[in-house]
């Protein structure tokens, strides 16, 4: 049974207090034919590139606000899609999470102290700058997951599949 806590009342944007409950305790279960270890190991893992995927998107979205110059336009609506493309694999892995006993975490604060890599550094930019500091953010989002797919080979092939989808 998960334990759980009452946090202190916090204001909301409207200035009304508001009580929460939180439970950030893993399940004591896992995917069936998997250990309560490997499913935490994988538990692991999937939150790292869940992390990954989520900052991903956002830098998807700021590119997409921010890309100026006589390309613009075709960067502007190519993001788009890719930006779809990404919130869905942020779905399907932050599902898998909680199918293995997981607690998925997608809030800001956890992003932030949790990544390994440094923040994107364009802000207003031309398509071309743009788009070669992308190709290094999908360069390492990739190199990523294709290292978590080495480890996910001999554990879990329902992971190790999802992750192969996401990066093709």
């Amino acid at each position: 049974m998960a334990t759980r806590s009452q946090t202190p009342a916090t204001k909301r944007p409207s200035g009304r207090a508001v009580g929460s409950v939180t439970s950030s305790r893993n399940a004591s279960f896992t995917a069936p034919g998997l250990s309560a270890r490997e499913g935490a190991t994988l538990i692991s893992l999937l939150q790292e590139r869940l992390g990954a995927l989520i900052d991903l998107g956002l830098t998807l979205k700021h590119i997409h606000w921010n890309v100026v110059g006589p390309s613009f336009i075709g960067v502007h609506q190519m993001l788009d899609p890719q930006y779809e493309g990404v919130q869905a694999q942020v779905d399907a892995t932050a599902e898998r999470i909680a199918t293995l006993g997981g607690v998925p975490n997608g809030l800001p604060g956890n992003l932030v102290a949790e990544r390994s890599w440094h923040d994107y550094e364009l802000g207003r930019a031309n398509s071309q700058g743009h788009l070669a500091a992308l190709d290094l953010v999908y360069r390492g989002v990739i190199e990523d997951h294709r290292t978590a797919i080495e480890k996910t080979e001999d554990a879990d092939p329902v992971t190790q599949y999802m992750l192969i989808g996401q990066s093709a």
